[in-house]
């Protein structure tokens, strides 16, 4: 049977110290990162409403990023504008340029 007597030190108790708080730099930020993604994922599906929602945050984004942020940023701010953008033109280019009809690709013969 398992002793009920405590055999943890006193003496070695170490009390609770909160850690320092973490500077701005040093904490990731969300931000940044979901605005240059929601760019591709607006060109992978084609989605207008994900463009405009990326054109929207990534100015947000941008305009609201601290000088800090921006000197310890892989990629200026503007960058993630430009590509909400580019996405945006991506979802809309069928209206300019629609696909020609017939240009498929025939499935492949299945060997049986």
């Amino acid at each position: 049977m398992a002793s009920k007597k405590d055999m943890r030190r006193a003496d070695l108790i170490v009390p609770y110290q909160e850690p320092p708080a973490s500077s701005s730099s040093e904490s990731p930020e969300f931000s940044s990162t979901l605005s240059s993604t929601m760019p591709m994922a607006a060109i992978f599906t084609r989605n207008k409403y994900i463009g405009w929602a990326a054109v929207v945050f990534s100015m947000q984004s941008w305009l609201g990023e601290s000088e800090a942020a921006s000197q310890n940023s892989s990629t200026p701010g503007y960058f993630s504008v430009g590509m909400s953008i580019l996405s945006l033109l991506v979802t809309y280019l069928p209206i300019f340029m629609p696909p020609v009809p017939g240009q498929a690709q025939p499935a492949a013969p299945v060997a049986s």
